[in-house]
């Protein structure tokens, strides 16, 4: 098999991460999951309580910040912040209502592309985010965009929160409200703002199962040499 890079893009709640780790273990390629990385630094900057709108308070933070990634043998991502292990703390609503905020900010995304670009320093890797085939890898062999109907990737979210115990006292609205306004901010931020590259293949997902996506995907990878 190739060793190349495959670039996943898309809205929230489209299945991105899911879909990247199905293709990191079809083709045993290493997996980063970029938006786990801009909710570690979300989480970061609600811990310690500071002012977003501050930019200097935000630089000083980010100096502090060391973002670690590993692969588990599931091919799912490990990620340490400052050597803390961090899993179910960055799927808080906390952390989802401020997410894209934090990702809007230029010197966090300066500072995590770096990293991220790094991490992708050799090719065998599977990379999902708002911007990984436009800014990250544009020369990426293979890039996707997912994309869903609102109502599927509400219920999605729902779901998703609701088995890991995260759902609380938010209702459907609530969660429907925060899709919508974190592709609103993704979309329309200055830097590196969520847009389908002009190479990418764009998957609409609403109708397809898991099994289906996968079959499709992993034959598009080895198409373009996997």
């Amino acid at each position: 098999m190739g060793q190349i890079i495959i670039a996943i893009d898309g809205h929230s709640s489209c299945g991105k991460s899911t879909l990247a780790r199905s293709l990191a273990q079809e083709f045993q390629y290493k997996h980063i999951d970029s938006g786990a990385m801009y909710r570690a630094v979300t989480y970061h900057f609600l811990e310690h309580k500071i002012n977003i709108q501050d930019e200097d308070t935000v630089k000083v933070l980010l100096e502090d910040i060391d973002l670690q990634l590993e692969n588990n043998s599931a091919a799912s991502t490990l990620l340490y912040l400052n050597g803390r292990q961090l899993d179910s703390e960055l799927r808080s609503q906390e952390v989802n209502h401020h997410v894209s905020q934090v990702a809007s900010i230029s010197a966090v995304r300066k500072k995590l592309v770096l990293i991220q670009r790094e991490q992708g320093r050799t090719s065998g890797v599977v990379m999902d985010g708002r911007d990984i085939g436009t800014v990250v890898f544009p020369d990426a062999q293979l890039k996707l965009f997912l994309t869903a109907d609102q109502k599927v990737r509400t219920k999605r979210r729902y779901e998703e929160l609701q088995a890991k115990n995260l759902l609380r006292d938010l209702t459907w609205g609530d969660i429907e409200d925060n899709l919508r306004s974190r592709d609103e901010i993704d979309s329309n931020r200055l830097d590196s703002p969520l847009r389908v590259a002009e190479d990418a293949v764009v998957i609409d997902n609403s109708n397809l199962t898991r099994a289906e996506q996968n079959a499709m995907t992993a034959c598009l990878a080895r198409q373009r040499g996997a």
